[in-house]
């Protein structure tokens, strides 16, 4: 985390960047506001110490720029004793804190760390948002290249240009929520509110004044009024009791075509018949005019080591170790797995293997196994063909080889023992592309 230091006296910027980067800061100093403003704009990485009496632009009209400019940076003023008043003023315009001469060099590295943690949560913020609003962002999170991928992309597309209400059906785990905000960023919508609410977690009555009011003085606008122009999220709507479907129903048809709220539905039973079997039957036709079902993650073939591979190297990343190499044994188990928990299920494996392989210990066999110790054996497999398997591990031997050697062909050619027509063709046939991995 950065810290700009702001201060005509030479001595007070290096004895405070001194001081800040003995505690691990990484400090960054100016002479002047005028010139700190040309570095510190919106989104700046860090935190602003700012003396209050300066010549030309003193610190009280620099904190108030610094605040037009984004008002979620940390600014810590330091004052002489009779400025207190001023520094009052300063965090009434929107100053972190201040330091009065002369202060503990403690204290400001205090303020420095916390001022610095607030940034950073501000910052995490503000790139969640700006991803889950930004459809290009989201369509890249669906990995994968099997047919019903390809498809789900295609239908999230022409569904959220569509802008109506849509139900989402598919077992726990396979992506619901994701696909809903991925909807909602790709449509019309896309700059308006999305909020989201789980009908599972809250009783009738909460449930009813969250949805329609009324609501305390103190409190939000109910949901429905909420998200008007946007989209409102319903997850677990076959939770949802028969009295408020039917307020659901009265408002859904209250706002015609097109919709003011656009309801986006999130089944989660186990079968879409079950969820079909939960809701009124006038609602259930209503949301499920456009419908989208998710596939468990058994039945999408390839894209099981795809990911494995992915989140293996996301995790390791973040663990500072290198991702598993899967074996042919250890594809064919992943391959075969029930995946009663889906994608979060193998997000969980991926991470527990990267923590195996840090400690030295455990296989990912051992990891499957103990994860799928309750499963009936009849539910191990659903018969994938031979085919499927084998192409799925050849495109996973392949990205991985590529990854390892930095998209360098001959490299590639030469450690699976491939000519340059069959690399190509298969590179190809996966969709796999050089560039990827430059």
């Amino acid at each position: 985390m950065k810290i700009a230091i702001v201060d005509d006296e030479q001595d007070m910027r290096q004895s405070i960047s001194q001081w800040l980067a003995l505690s691990g800061f990484e400090t960054e100093t100016f002479a002047s506001a005028e010139d700190a403003l040309k570095v510190i704009g919106s989104d700046w990485p860090g935190v602003v110490v700012s003396d209050v009496k300066m010549p030309g632009m003193d610190g009280m009209a620099f904190l108030k720029r610094l605040m037009g400019i984004d008002s979620g940076l940390p600014v810590i003023m330091i004052t002489g004793h009779g400025d207190v008043p001023m520094a009052v003023e300063a965090m009434r315009i929107g100053a972190y804190d201040f330091l009065e001469k002369p202060f503990n060099p403690d204290r400001m590295t205090d303020l420095a760390k916390r001022a610095g943690q607030q940034r950073r949560l501000t910052l995490d913020n503000r790139a969640l948002r700006r991803e889950l609003s930004d459809g290009t962002v989201l369509m890249r999170k669906l990995i994968g290249t099997s047919a019903v991928m390809e498809r789900l992309r295609e239908d999230i597309l022409d569904l959220g240009q569509a802008d109506g209400h849509v139900l989402i059906t598919g077992e726990t785990g396979t992506g619901k929520t994701l696909v809903a905000h991925a909807l909602h960023a790709v449509g019309p919508r896309a700059g308006k509110s999305f909020v989201s609410l789980s009908c599972a977690a809250h009783d009738e009555e909460t449930l009813a004044a969250r949805l329609f009011g009324p609501v305390g003085e103190d409190q939000d606008k109910p949901m429905i009024e909420q998200t008007r122009g946007g989209t409102l999220v319903l997850e677990d709507i076959d939770s949802l009791p028969q009295a408020l479907q039917a307020r659901l129903l009265t408002v859904i048809n209250e706002q015609g075509v097109p919709a003011e709220t656009r309801i986006v539905a999130i089944c989660n039973a186990p079968e879409p018949e079950q969820c079909e079997a939960s809701l009124r039957p006038d609602l259930f036709y209503r949301l499920a005019a456009m419908r989208i079902d998710l596939p468990p993650l058994r039945q999408r073939g390839e894209d099981i080591l795809t990911l494995f591979t992915r989140f293996g190297e996301q995790f390791g990343e973040e663990y500072g170790t290198e991702a598993p190499q899967v074996t042919a044994q250890e594809a064919a188990q992943l391959l075969q797995a029930p995946w009663p928990g889906n994608v979060r299920q193998l997000i969980n494996i991926a991470e527990r293997a990267i923590l195996q392989q840090r400690r030295g210990s455990g296989s990912i066999a051992s990891l499957l196994m103990a994860d799928n110790a309750e499963i009936a054996p009849q539910a191990i497999g659903e018969g994938k063909p031979l085919k499927e398997y084998v192409e799925a591990f050849e495109r996973m031997l392949i990205d991985n080889t590529m990854r390892r050697h930095r998209g360098s062909i001959a490299n590639v050619m030469d450690e699976l023992c491939l000519p340059r027509r069959t690399l190509n063709e298969k590179m190809a046939k996966y969709g796999l592309s050089r560039s990827d991995y430059l």
